[in-house]
């Protein structure tokens, strides 16, 4: 069995200033999309387009500043409506105490939603235009939070059997018996392997909402599937059926992605932009 190395959540302290690993991570993520939405840039049906409806790295930025703004809003929310309502309904002052700890995913991304409508809204833009540009380049972030979790010592997995070669103890999850390294799974599969097989479907043209569809669809099996592996919360257990509350999350994001592609069969096909000779 592996022996979770305590890490200093602190990566630099100057006097009074700490910078944490946490904070490196989500740096890291937005560099990661700075990158990514200007390569993507270049794929179609956005390096066609011309005109005042043109995309530029200005729309990139700006749809990175929108959309810190949403998953952060939405995050601590959704954390505070979806996990604990009754007691923030009490303590409503404590919402704002993020630096207690507690963000959603599923809020974040009903934030995020929320941003690239303002964003499209703003631009004169078909929203699945901007819902199809910005799916590939999130992932990545994904995967660095992940990557943040597993320093802190947070969300660690359920109990794994002594015999699994990579089965980790967590001293500070109360418990001495081994664990699956959930943090470890979630960036592999919706970090990693979503984000290859997003990109790579989204380099070619598709149908408008195809590719926000994918990202639906693929963020919530793979996460419905890491579940299986991640310590539910205390406070929540697991819920009805024996699905923990980020499964139960996940199945209207697995519904409203299929429903999206279904949508999307049914619009006309790409035009593919003709090769220079």
């Amino acid at each position: 069995m592996l022996i979770y190395p305590h890490i200093d959540p602190i990566a630099l302290q100057v006097g009074p200033l700490a910078i944490h690993w946490y904070g490196v991570t989500y740096l890291i993520a937005f560099g990661l999309f700075l990158l990514l939405g200007r390569l993507r840039l270049r794929h179609e049906p956005f390096a066609s387009i011309t005109g005042p409806g043109a995309w530029t790295t200005k729309d990139v930025e700006d749809i990175l500043f929108l959309g810190v703004l949403g998953v952060v809003l939405g995050g601590r929310l959704g954390y505070c409506l979806f996990y604990k309502p009754a007691y923030y309904f009490a303590h409503p002052l404590e919402i704002f105490a993020v630096w207690q700890g507690g963000m959603s995913f599923h809020g974040g991304l009903l934030g995020a939603i929320a941003a690239m409508t303002w964003f499209a809204h703003s631009r004169r833009r078909p929203w699945l235009q901007v819902a199809d540009f910005v799916a590939p380049c999130v992932p990545t972030g994904l995967a660095a939070g992940r990557i943040g979790n597993f320093i802190n010592g947070e969300l660690w997995g359920r109990f794994a059997s002594p015999d699994l070669p990579w089965a980790m103890v967590f001293p500070q999850s109360g418990s001495m018996q081994p664990r699956h390294p959930s943090q470890i799974y979630q960036f592999l599969l919706e970090g990693l392997l979503l984000f290859v097989l997003l990109w790579l479907y989204a380099r070619r043209p598709r149908r408008q909402g195809e590719v926000a569809a994918a990202f639906l669809v693929g963020y919530g099996v793979l996460r419905f599937v890491a579940e299986y592996f991640r310590e539910p919360d205390a406070f929540l257990g697991l819920l009805s059926l024996g699905l923990s509350m980020g499964q139960w999350l996940c199945l209207p994001m697995i519904v409203a992605g299929a429903a999206l592609w279904l949508w999307a069969q049914r619009q006309p096909a790409p035009t593919l932009r003709p090769r220079r000779t």
